[in-house]
């Protein structure tokens, strides 16, 4: 027999509050054991709804929901959190990912993809919404117009890593000097006069 599916909405907005519970409890096996209108509601609860899987806004009242996932990681570890937001901003959707987040969809998701993201997310997965994964999938994709030699590319990539000059030269099997060189160069075609900026110059454009 199939375990219940133990579900937490935290959502400010109490139509789409009803709405998503609604929707999930029309599923069997699902069962939504609260609502809340914000983390803070919730904190003190959590432990005791012990959720399989948290349906997270992130525009809440109070803590946001960016900032919750760690919390709510340190209450209940085993839980997924799926972002369900209106946010598509790169910065928005990286934090939320990092600080743990196991999917991020949009609100404009239909409710079939609500309810296989829960299923996803349960055995696994990192549900998004299309929007959501074409924004991961370009943010990784290296720029092709790089000003940059493989040489120089690679290069930048460990200083990236906080590797020192003595180390790319050991690694590189080349002389130090030459490093030297390249990060001139670098630092040149970059129009940058320093670590701190020529790091800045390639995150932004993608260079590595």
């Amino acid at each position: 027999m199939q375990k219940t599916i133990r579900i937490v909405i935290i959502e400010d907005d109490q139509i789409l509050q009803h709405a998503y519970k609604q929707l999930i409890e029309d599923e069997c096996g699902f069962q939504v054991v609260s609502c809340y209108s914000s983390f803070d509601a919730a904190e003190k609860k959590l432990v005791t709804d012990d959720p399989g899987i948290i349906l997270l806004d992130i525009e809440l009242p109070g803590t946001n929901g960016v900032q919750a996932i760690p919390l709510i990681k340190k209450l209940v570890p085993k839980a997924m959190v799926i972002m369900l937001t209106v946010y598509e901003i790169e910065e928005q959707i990286f934090a939320a990912l990092a600080n743990g987040a196991s999917g991020y969809l949009t609100k404009d998701v239909s409710s079939a993809k609500i309810i296989e993201a829960i299923y996803d997310a349960r055995a696994g997965g990192g549900p998004m919404s299309k929007k959501i994964a074409s924004i991961v999938i370009k943010s990784f994709q290296k720029n092709t117009d790089s000003p940059l030699s493989k040489r120089e590319t690679e290069i930048i990539k460990m200083i990236s890593e906080g590797k020192k000059r003595n180390e790319i030269a050991d690694e590189l099997f080349i002389e130090l000097e030459t490093v030297k060189t390249h990060i001139k160069n670098i630092y040149s075609k970059l129009n940058v006069n320093s670590r701190s900026d020529a790091l800045k110059v390639v995150k932004k454009n993608r260079l590595i």
